[in-house]
Parts: C-alpha cells; sequence; structure tokens
C-alpha cells in the first residue's frame, strides 16, 4: 500500500476510506499472517478515527454555514 507510510490524518478522506476498503478486503481474505493481520487492523482503526474526525468536521461546517445563510435571509 503507497498510502501506509502517510498518516491517516494526512489522508483526504477518500483515499482514507479507498486504505480502509482494502484493508477489510485483506482482512476477510484470512491470507495474512498473524503480525500483518494485526498492523493492517490497527492502520484500519487509525483510519477509521480520522475517517470519523473528517466527517465531524464537515457536519460542523455544514452546520455553519446554514446557521449563516439562515440569518442573511429575511423571515417571509
Amino acid at each position: 500500500m503507497e498510502t501506509m507510510n502517510t498518516t491517516a490524518e494526512e489522508l483526504s478522506f477518500g483515499a482514507a476510506l479507498t486504505e480502509l476498503e482494502q484493508i477489510v478486503k485483506a482482512l476477510e481474505g484470512g491470507q495474512l499472517e498473524l503480525e500483518e493481520s494485526l498492523a493492517r487492523y490497527e492502520r484500519g482503526v487509525a483510519l477509521l478515527r480520522a475517517c470519523k474526525t473528517k466527517l465531524s468536521d464537515a457536519e460542523q461546517r455544514v452546520t455553519m454555514l446554514v446557521g449563516e445563510l439562515e440569518e442573511e435571509t429575511p423571515d417571509e
């Protein structure tokens, strides 16, 4: 995996999600050694946390923008 040298937080949401999907497929395949499975599982947890953080940040931004729009729009 070319993104393994990049921290999960540095990846875009899409790149993190793609890598997470690849990890899930590899783990489901059952062909990895125990050590490799653990390493990929740990990486998957880090990627999942990063994705959740990015989604939460995006949700906060959308909420803020909607609030700003509501303030700008006069009541009808």
